[in-house]
């Protein structure tokens, strides 16, 4: 049976058309728009090469069962060459699968204690270990924009910036395509160092991820939505603590968004951090709100970004790590915190794109 892989042309002329954009040195005087462009170029590179690997293996079988009828010693390689024209044909067919066009972006993660008091803020700094051990593990850059410490070292809200290195040649290599499953509620169960008789605790913190604008230009913000208050830094911060109104709240009032910022020495750049975080959580917005209006096929990416869902548990006596989403379990939890989430972070990749290939399957 031939496949009929007739919506992929389209795609190879924009794949063409793009490449030709960006030969031309006039786009790159748009650092923007040559980001936009080569993401969509990278993107429709795998559809090319999903394309060209299918239509040779359609070949080399249509060749080969013709020579067959003359020349019964072919008969026997076409089994071979069946299988592979049928894993090509499954590897397009995945490609073809419209992902989430945020994939390639870098992202801003915020991590906030939750129910557990100090015992919840330790676990909140566990957590940005983990996240910062896996973003060395997979060379990506991290900048702590904000953070607020508690009393015995943990972290009530801490904002973390994490970049790749360079553009992603494949979308699915981006920051925002792996972090975006750990928006939700992490649950740790342990006997916390507070507690003098043994027992076990369990208590929790949230983590919010955004896709950060590529540009500032990107989310047209208007300076009459903006509500700009300062006022004076307080807890670790140098000789500005307390001395300078140097700390900065931005609300954006037709979303009620407010963003603080209060680390850097100077009004001005923390000014600049908390616009840079509030284009990403509009970002985020925008991209829920389309996502709600969608179709079927962008559910499984709906739910990554509800908050209030309890998506993992971090069992301390057992050793164990469990997805609620997935139902992914190991038993090397020390690991994990020490970074090694990939196979956590695959099992969720892997379900979506199962859901995704289930919808466009019955879209057809």
């Amino acid at each position: 049976m031939s496949e009929d892989f007739g919506a992929t042309l389209p795609l190879l002329a924009e794949h063409a058309d793009i490449e030709l954009q960006l030969a031309d040195p006039a786009v790159h005087a748009d650092a923007g728009r040559a980001k936009t462009l080569g993401r969509r170029y990278a993107e429709l590179g795998q559809v090319v090469a999903a394309y060209r690997a299918w239509h040779l293996a359609e070949q080399d079988l249509a060749e080969a069962t013709e020579i067959a009828v003359d020349d019964a010693s072919f008969a026997a390689e076409l089994p071979a060459l069946q299988a592979a024209k049928d894993d090509a044909a499954e590897r397009l067919r995945r490609v073809l699968i419209p992902r989430d066009p945020d994939d390639a972006r870098d992202v801003i993660l915020e991590i906030k204690a939750g129910e557990g008091g100090e015992e919840s803020a330790l676990f909140a700094g566990d957590l940005l270990r983990m996240y910062l051990r896996y973003a060395e593990r997979r060379s990506w850059k991290t900048e702590i924009l904000e953070a607020t410490e508690s009393d015995l070292g943990g972290y009530k809200d801490v904002q973390v910036a994490v970049k790749a290195r360079g553009s992603a040649t494949d979308p699915g290599d981006g920051v925002w395509a792996s972090l975006k499953y750990e928006g939700g509620v992490h649950r740790v169960q342990r006997v916390p160092v507070t507690e003098s008789a043994g027992r076990i605790h369990t208590s929790a913190a949230g983590v919010l991820v955004f896709p950060e604008a590529d540009d500032p230009g990107e989310v047209e913000i208007d300076q009459n939505d903006l509500r700009i208050d300062v006022y004076r830094s307080s807890g670790p911060g140098g000789q500005s603590v307390n001395t300078t109104d140097s700390a900065v709240r931005i609300t954006h009032v037709p979303t009620g968004i407010v963003v603080s910022m209060q680390n850097e020495k100077s009004q001005l750049q923390n000014r600049e951090m908390a616009m840079r975080v509030l284009r990403a959580r509009l970002l985020a917005a925008r991209a829920e709100a389309a996502a709600t209006a969608a179709s079927a096929a962008r559910r499984s990416q709906v739910r990554t970004v509800d908050r209030s869902e309890r998506i993992r548990t971090y069992n301390y006596p057992e050793n164990r790590i469990a997805d609620h989403r997935t139902g992914f379990k190991a038993y090397n939890l020390d690991a994990v915190l020490d970074g090694e989430l990939e196979p956590v972070i695959r099992s969720l990749i892997d379900a979506d794109e199962a859901e995704r290939l289930a919808a466009a399957g019955t879209s057809v």
